[in-house]
């Protein structure tokens, strides 16, 4: 035994044993010691039987006590044991110096020695990372009689031809580099110990460096580097294969936990282990590094995933998920049934007891989302215009017809399909909304190719991290797009919209265009079969205004099942004509057959729009729907004056106005009515992951105001009343918990129980991309999304939104949701958007209010005493009592809508403030 003075490890676990060696490395006869750390005598000891092996396998320049946390949770006294066997790779960690240079093929035939050695039965699951996976599935492919599972990190298995080895690498291996900085120095060890995200504790850096105190002690880590196969013509290149070659006959359940913030391993090398373990269950841990087991606690997680828990996969261990886990909930009715909605052209009634579930989908008839395109176009509506763009003097700058549309769309599918675009091929869209989007857009889906569409609503950074994390196979992309994948270095095969002078396409690595797929592609008969309806078609993303934004996963039925879901609900038939304001609603246009323009202004900023842009874009269609987030309807009240008679006559004949996004004030949608004065103003609830879910129309947004003032209906008020489920879709509630969480399973839909909201529907998506823990999280409830929002019914059957389960606030003797207070506040004069954050610790937070002052304030910081008692009076009137009152200039939004305010921001900011630092900008 080793002496352990090591955070987190309990020294019982540590123990060595003598190996005999079958390697080619070593004489017949020779036996090597190997230091491991194993919790199966402390179970034993403890009388438990676990119900497996995890088998792990430590790469370059870490040893066992990497898995320290999972040989804890293995020991754990309330769950299932798992023996865990972390090893210390022979002339790594406390094991030892063998002075031989060990291979890859070495390596792994030595850790089948030490199994051996230990008598190690299954069923095993081997976890890996870095090199140490690779060599783990070279063990694995050996013993699959024994192998019940894979747990891969950080790691990779091939290096695609003509793709260079990453830096870091490159410079470990250069011969003036190599020794002195993997073995002379501590160099190598330091620099890895750094790419953690957040830092090491010293203490826990001081165990990492504990094994390779003295150059003596890290020739191991020198051989690592030298053995990685940097081309076909390394030594270890042709176990490196067998491996790689191996996986896919691996029939195991797979689990990848990936650092995307990886110098090292970056998502090129997630996606190809993804392409040879498709079945895998994958999670990108953002902000995560190399070394992900220090930056997240993957423990819980890989007991989980061995578990089934959350009913999303088999047990690994041959345990079983309960019956109960399986079944969907039916959320429980209220005592009093609500009435039925009156039923309405745009918003038909629904009875909850025939509303279909997912599984009742399943039998619906399959109508791909170009059909209505398709239809216009061989009709009499064929040289109509379809789709349309705004010049900045409001002049059409391009259109195309349906029919012209419907071949541009043929020509380019055909050209993407001949420039290698296939069945499953990721496809990212750096495309402004308009003609070329469109086209490209239904092209790709004709494909069956994947669109993943990361708008720049996202930012820069935002936008980066979407394209990085989803890795297309191809990215197609304006100038601007491809100037910023050259500089931030976005994966995927690059195709610009326009031609490109020859230099400009080398500069930016471009390897043909739209222009010539299209030219290439009427040149022969389209060779196009439609896509499995169950195959992925999209990835959208969130709009990052709660965390980092998620890719959404949507099937060509899913997609087709929200084309009918706006439709059937909003009333949107062939022969609409839609202005969209807001770009990703630009892209249903066509699917609904409606005629679509996109009005002059920066899509990445929707508060751009201005009355005019909007008029000139109603004008050119002759628009009967116009869509924009509530940003861009105050910007276009803010310039209404420059309107001319022409323009008042063009809004004059819109029918219907539709907004979301954000909460819409009712008194936002009273200055619109009097602008579009016969229009039907709309604000349906969704996200990306379900749109929309609820919808309600401005005159049942005032009925329910008078319903909350009077007190006549229970349940009414509190939040922003979203109205009655969409055709197709249910909608309950898991009550909130004292301690501000959801934490139950049973959905439920009484009036004026407040919780986390919960859609079941043929519109939500099918995953989310790559995150599988968040995925796991969201349908943890069978049968449901969990959103993340936070609502209740009243008695009429209305939703009533009041903020994000992530912003309840949780004070002293009461839960607070924000935006109830929030609205009110609002309503006071002098104030724009109001915020109700908490500060301090959960449990005893204090009630804070940051408002935007109207005048904007010159600076940040407590309001003045007379603003702060109005704010005040008007957050009691819905019950929240306010400790303090903060000013700014300006909220903090989010890039897309412009009016989601990022409330965790703010309450970090508020606290530094009242603490007694500096204000500043949130």
């Amino acid at each position: 035994m080793v002496a352990v003075d090591w955070p987190g490890v309990d020294p019982e676990w540590s123990r060595t044993i003598d190996v005999p060696s079958t390697s080619g490395a070593d004489e017949p006869g020779t036996v090597r010691r190997w230091h491991l750390l194993d919790n199966g005598p402390q179970l034993s000891r403890r009388g438990l039987a676990p119900a497996g092996t995890l088998l792990c396998v430590h790469g370059n320049p870490t040893w066992s006590y990497l898995w320290r946390t999972l040989l804890a949770a293995g020991s754990h006294p309330e769950q299932q044991p798992w023996r865990v066997v972390a090893v210390d790779q022979l002339d790594m960690g406390f094991s030892e110096r063998t002075g031989t240079f060990r291979r890859l093929a070495d390596r792994i035939n030595d850790l089948g020695d030490l199994t051996a050695a230990l008598g190690l039965d299954g069923p095993v699951v081997t976890v890996g990372h870095d090199w140490g996976g690779v060599i783990s599935l070279g063990w694995a492919l050996a013993h699959q009689q024994q192998l019940a599972g894979v747990v891969l990190t950080n790691t990779a298995v091939h290096q695609p031809a003509g793709s260079p080895i990453p830096p870091a690498l490159r410079l470990a291996l250069h011969p003036a580099v190599h020794k002195w900085g993997t073995t002379t120095s501590d160099a190598f060890l330091r620099v890895t110990h750094a790419l953690a995200r957040p830092q090491l504790a010293p203490k826990v850096r001081r165990a990492f460096m504990a094994p390779y105190a003295g150059a003596g002690r890290r020739g191991g880590v020198g051989n690592f580097v030298a053995d990685i196969p940097a081309d076909a013509s390394h030594p270890s290149f042709a176990a490196l294969r067998r491996v790689a070659e191996g996986l896919p006959g691996l029939h195991v359940p797979a689990l990848l936990l990936w650092g995307p913030r990886d110098p090292i391993f970056s998502d090129r090398y997630l996606k190809d282990l993804i392409g040879r373990l498709p079945a895998a269950k994958v999670h990108r841990f953002e902000g995560a590094g190399h070394l992900v087991a220090e930056d997240r606690d993957i423990a819980g997680y890989v007991f989980e995933w061995l578990a089934g828990y959350g009913g999303d996969s088999t047990p690994v261990g041959g345990g079983t998920v309960s019956a109960a886990a399986a079944q969907p909930a039916v959320p429980r009715q209220a005592e009093s049934p609500a009435p039925a909605p009156s039923p309405t052209p745009s918003s038909p009634a629904v009875p909850s007891a025939t509303v279909p579930s997912f599984a009742e989908d399943s039998g619906t008839r399959f109508t791909p989302l170009w059909e209505p395109l398709a239809e216009l176009a061989a009709g009499a509506a064929g040289g109509d215009t379809a789709v349309a763009e705004m010049a900045a003097d409001g002049s059409v700058s391009r259109s195309l017809s349906w029919l012209e549309l419907e071949q541009q769309i043929a020509a380019v599918a055909n050209g993407l399909r001949q420039a290698g675009v296939r069945t499953g091929s990721r496809v990212s869209l750096m495309v402004p909304p308009g003609v070329d989007l469109t086209v490209v857009l239904y092209a790709c889906l004709r494909l069956g190719a994947v669109v993943v569409v990361a708008d720049a609503g996202l930012g820069t950074r935002g936008l980066s991290r979407a394209v990085k994390g989803s890795v297309p196979d191809f990215l197609i992309g304006i100038d601007k797009a491809l100037a910023a994948a050259s500089v931030l270095g976005w994966p995927g095969r690059r195709i610009s919209v326009r031609d490109l002078p020859p230099a400009r396409r080398r500069l930016l690595a471009v390897e043909t265009s739209l222009a010539a797929l299209a030219r290439q592609g009427k040149l022969s008969t389209p060779v196009l079969q439609d896509p499995d309806p169950d195959a992925p078609a999209a990835v959208l993303f969130t709009s990052g205004s709660t965390g980092p934004a998620k890719g959404v996963v949507y099937t060509q039925r899913r997609l087709t099942a929200m084309r009918d879901t706006v439709a059937a609900t909003l009333g949107i038939r062939p022969g609409a004509r839609l202005v969209a304001g807001f770009a990703p609603f630009a892209l249903l246009g066509p699917a609904l057959g409606a005629v679509s323009v996109t009005p002059a202004m920066d899509v990445t900023a929707p508060r751009t729009l201005t009355a005019r842009a909007l008029a000139d874009a109603a004008a050119a269609i002759d628009a009967t729907v116009v869509f924009a987030s509530p940003a861009a309807l105050r910007n276009v009240l803010a310039t209404r004056n420059g309107l001319g008679q022409a323009g008042q006559q063009a809004l004059g004949r819109v029918e219907l106005l539709l907004s979301a996004g954000a909460p819409v004030a009712e008194t936002l949608l009273a200055e619109m009515q009097r602008l579009l004065p016969h229009a039907s103003l709309h604000t349906p609830y969704g996200m990306t992951e379900a749109l929309p879910v609820t919808d309600i129309s401005f005159e049942q947004i005032r009925a329910a105001a008078a319903d909350a003032a009077a007190g006549h209906t229970a349940g009414a008020g509190n939040g922003v009343c979203v109205g009655r489920p969409v055709h197709g879709a249910r909608v309950a509630v898991i009550p909130l918990a004292a301690d501000g969480t959801a934490p139950g399973n049973t959905p439920v839909t009484e009036p004026g129980v407040t919780g986390e909201i919960l859609v079941s529907a043929p519109h939500v998506k099918e995953s989310y991309d790559r995150l599988w823990l968040t995925q796991r999280e969201s349908i943890r409830t069978a049968g449901w999304h969990r959103t993340g929002d936070v609502g209740h019914f009243d008695s009429a059957g209305r939703l009533w939104v009041e903020g994000r389960l992530a912003h309840v606030v949780t004070a002293p003797d009461a839960v607070v949701t924000p935006v109830g207070a929030e609205q009110a506040i609002e309503c006071v004069a002098g104030v724009g958007l109001a915020a109700v954050v908490g500060v301090g610790p959960s449990g005893t937070q204090a009630v804070v209010a940051v408002v935007e002052t109207l005048p904007q304030a010159r600076r940040a910081g407590p309001a003045a005493p007379q603003l702060a008692a109005r704010v005040r009076e008007a957050a009691r009137t819905e019950g929240v009592s306010v400790s303090a009152v903060l000013v700014v200039p300006s909220q903090p939004t989010d890039i897309r809508h412009n009016a989601k305010i990022d409330r965790t921001r703010l309450s970090r900011w508020a606290a530094a403030v009242l603490s007694g630092g500096r204000a500043g900008r949130p």
